[in-house]
């Protein structure tokens, strides 16, 4: 009897993280991991490695920080501005959280089922 367990990767990728000034850069790279972490219990599923972009640029005075992933029916892009980038970063995450969710319903076409009749 041959079993063959195929697990889903989903990557991190966090781009330009040298923007954040320095005292910052592991604390927002730690929360970065900790939300990540949704995203790999989410696509335990999933039949497609995934890998989820966190893309920082400071300019002047304002953090703008973006996420996106890449699903097999579209990419979904999200993307945040303010001052303090711990607070851009866990705002970021939680609406890309919602949009991720709800695409990957999309995908499963879990509205079909749910709807009432």
């Amino acid at each position: 009897m041959l079993t063959i367990n195929i697990e889903v990767m989903v990557e991190l990728l966090i781009k330009n993280i040298s923007e954040v000034d320095e005292a910052l850069q592991d604390k927002v790279r730690r929360i970065c991991e900790e939300k990540s972490e949704y995203y790999k219990e989410l696509f335990k599923k999933y039949d497609k490695d995934l890998t989820i972009e966190v893309i920082f640029d400071h300019s002047s005075s304002v953090y703008k920080v973006s996420a996106s992933l890449n699903l097999k029916s579209k990419k979904v892009l999200i993307a945040d501005e303010g001052k303090d980038v711990e607070k851009v970063v866990t705002g970021l995450f939680a609406d890309f959280k919602k949009a991720v969710k709800r695409q990957y319903e999309l995908e499963r076409k879990d509205y079909e089922y749910k709807r009432k009749r």
